[in-house]
Order: structure tokens, then sequence, then C-alpha cells
């Protein structure tokens, strides 16, 4: 079976078509009926068409409100509305970033050279030559979607990472400095990550790199983006002997759900089309989710604490991250299996790693998104093996492929991590970075916005 990944072209030029391997039976009728030089006709089905859309629909909602409230309610009542002020916001202006020349950077007209390996060029900016008419290619010949569809679904993509990023600084980065932050993080980290994963010039595309919805391209690279930050910023005023208890779980738990959810969209939507594939990303995403909710909670109990409702949100969520980049890619109880384990390693990095070395990650996202990408990512090479349920060819080379992940791995938390730091002290030189003591004592929500999430 042929890599998944994600990619735009057709009709527009923007550059590839993926073909899928037909059965020996097709390809001799289809060769019955028409030349062998002949190629079928590129058409837009309105049944996938309409699957994106909602699939764009629903990657949305793991934002506004999802994260939002998921994030909002692990903060304290003072910095409510801060937080989800910051993710909001924050996604807005990847949106605008996205149309302007984020698309055109990530999935645009070649550059010449090596330099192709690592971005487009700006033949797309401000969607130049995207019509209505446009179409971006799927993993079926002759079968497209809309190309301003596809850019409305990756556009949800990077708006998402850019908001996950945010977790780990919430309570003392200014507003201003967030807005300058994402401007900068999005054009020299994600949008070159997006094009090496998922851009056929990309470096690890053409390697083979499997990454179906986003394991390197959205949470490893947000989760070491995260870490960084936070090294960078600073701890919060009596972190960590001052207890700071989530506000609200009830709160995490609706976002919870939500980003459970829209989730459909993030791993079915990334087939491109409502088939077989689809279903694949669909089932394991109820399972391998299932797994990590239950097994946060067993870890906290071998651990000798209460299963928690924050284990269960927060497993839920390490099961969807690390099953990203395998939703299309592993069979479902591979997907059992590998949603199992990263929800037990994060734990672990949650509860013993980040005390031990002292870092303020506020909400864990690296914690849980980047340690459970990482997890994702190598772990997606092994459950791709057709021995283990997974879709790979009879031939498939498990080792090979493991240092192609590890490869992709590696380069992301290297390009994250310098990406980052350029973004920060970008940030810290036009506005500053945290707020004064003062504000950050009597929360941000007033501080930075003049408003109380409760009254």
């Amino acid at each position: 079976m042929m890599h998944l990944t994600r990619l735009a072209s057709g009709a527009t030029g923007l550059g590839i078509a993926l073909f899928a391997a037909l059965p020996a039976w097709a390809q001799d009728a289809a060769a019955l009926q028409a030349p062998a030089s002949a190629a079928p006709a590129a058409t837009v089905d309105k049944g996938d068409t309409a699957w994106m859309m909602t699939s764009t629909v629903l990657v949305m909602m793991m934002i506004l409100p999802g994260l939002a409230l998921f994030y909002g309610g692990l903060t304290r009542a003072k910095n409510m509305l801060s937080t989800m002020t910051q993710i909001g916001a924050a996604a807005c202006l990847a949106m605008l970033i996205w149309v302007m020349y984020g698309y055109s950077l990530a999935f645009g007209p070649d550059v010449s050279g090596p330099a192709s390996n690592f971005i487009s060029g700006l033949g797309k900016a401000f969607l130049k030559g995207v019509t209505p008419a446009s179409q971006a290619a799927t993993f079926t010949a002759g079968v497209e979607i809309p190309e301003y569809v596809f850019i409305c679904f990756q556009m949800t993509f990077a708006a998402i990472t850019a908001a996950l990023v945010l977790g780990s600084v919430v309570e003392r980065m200014k507003f201003s400095a967030v807005m300058a932050f994402v401007a900068v993080w999005l054009t020299i980290t994600y949008f070159p990550i997006a094009h090496m994963v998922w851009a056929a010039s990309g470096l690890f595309f053409k390697a083979g790199a499997l990454d179906f919805a986003g394991g390197t391209v959205v949470h490893i690279n947000a989760g070491v983006s995260a870490l960084v930050a936070s090294l960078i910023l600073g701890k919060r005023i009596g972190y960590p002997t001052t207890p700071m208890p989530p506000h609200s779980l009830t709160l995490t738990g609706v976002g919870t759900g939500l980003l459970w959810v829209g989730w459909f969209g993030f791993n079915a939507g990334s087939a491109l089309e409502a088939n077989g594939s689809a279903g694949l990303a669909m089932i394991n995403t109820f399972v391998a989710t299932a797994s990590g909710g239950l097994f946060w909670m067993l870890a906290e109990r071998l651990a000798g604490h209460k299963g928690s409702a924050l284990g269960f949100c927060s497993g839920i969520v390490a099961g969807l991250v690390a099953v990203t980049p395998a939703a299309g890619n592993s069979g479902p109880f591979g997907a059992i299996v590998l949603g199992a384990i990263a929800s037990v390693i994060c734990f672990y990095a949650v509860s013993v790693l980040k005390p031990k070395l002292g870092y303020d990650d506020a909400l864990d996202a690296f914690g849980v998104h980047g340690i459970g990408g990482m997890v994702g990512a190598i772990g997606t090479a092994v459950v791709y093996a057709p021995s283990l349920g997974g879709p790979g060819a009879a031939d498939y080379d498990m080792g090979a492929k493991l240092l192609v992940q590890l490869g992709a791995v590696a380069t992301t938390i290297v390009w994250a991590t310098i990406g980052t730091v350029i973004a920060m002290y970008v940030a810290k030189a036009l506005t500053g970075l945290r707020v004064s003591k003062d504000v950050e004592q009597e929360g941000l929500d007033l501080g930075e916005h003049g408003e109380r999430a409760y009254n």
C-alpha cells in the first residue's frame, strides 16, 4: 500500500497527484475500455468534497471551543478569559497569514535547487491563481476536491498548531507578545515543517515518512516549541511551591469531548476522501483514544493515586496525539496498543520528568503533545507492519522505516527548537515577553483584557 500524506496538486499546477494502486482485475478492465495512454479526466467528487468541508469544520471546533475550554479550565480562574482569548486570536492570525503566504510556502510552486526540500515559493501568495474551478488531488486518480476546500482544511491545522504551543506559556505572557510570536513562528517553523513532511518535494515526503495527520507537523512541532518557549519565558510567580490547581475541570472535560469529536475531522479527514482509508482512521481514532484515557488512570492507580478526571482527560488527549500519525497507517489493535503505551509514557513525563527537571510547562503541552507525538511518530513505523495488522506491503521493512521516522522526529525537534528561540526573541524585542508582576498576580483577565471570566 502506498504511503498516505497530505498535499495539493492537479489542475492548478500545485504540483502533485497521487494515484492509488488498482487491483489487477480493474487494470485489465480499464485496458479493454481505453487506450493505454489515456488518463482519467479529473473531476470534483461531491461526496469527497462534502466530507472534507465537514472535516474542516470539525477541526475548527477543536480550536474554538474545544482547545479554548480544555486549556481555559486548566488555568486559574483569574486567567480563564486570557487563555481563551490568546487561543482564539492566535488561530485567527494563523488563518490570515495562511491565505496571505503560508499556503504558498507550504504547498505552492517548487523553488529551484535543494531549497525545495524545505519550502515552496510564493507563486500562490494571496491565493494567486486560485478560483472556484481550481482543484486539488486526492489519493485516487482522477478524483479531486476544490482547491479552496483543501486550503481551508490545511488552514485549520496551522491554526490549531499555533494555539497548542500557548499551553506552556499561559498566565504570564503578554497578549501582544503572543501575537508577535505566532506570526514569526508560523513563518519559520510551521510552514517549512509542513512542507518537508506533506509536500511532494519535501525532504521527508520523498524519504517516505509516515505522518497521516500531523504527528511531526503538529504535535512534536508544537510540543517542543512549547517547552522551549516556557524555558525562555521563565516560571510563573510561585511555581512550583504555590498550588495552582485547575479552576474548572468541568470545562476541561467539555473541552476534551469537543477535541475528541473534532479529531475525527483531523484524522479521518486526512484521507482527503470519504473512503476506506477514512474509515480506518475513524475507528483508530475511537479505539486508541479510549485506550489512552483508561491507561492513564491505570497508571495513576499503579503510582498510588486515585484515577482522576484530569487524568482521564489527559489520557484521552495523549491517545489522540499518538494515533494522529498512525490513523490511516495502523490496524485497530495496533492503535489500541499505541494509545496505551503513549498514555503511560506521557503520564510519567508529566508526573515525574517535569517535576524532576523543574520547567514550568503550565498545561503540559510538551508532556502530552511533544512526548505523545514522538511516541506516535516512532510507533507508526511498527504498527504499519502487516504482521501487526497494519496496511504495509508484504515486504515491508520495519527497520528502514524506523530510521526514516527517527530522522523526521529528530529534524522536527531541532527545527522547532531553533525556530522557537528566534520567534521568542523577536517577540521580546518588539513587545517584551512577560506581563508585570502586578498583572501576573492580579490575573491576565483584568490586567491584559479588562474583564473577568466570573462576576
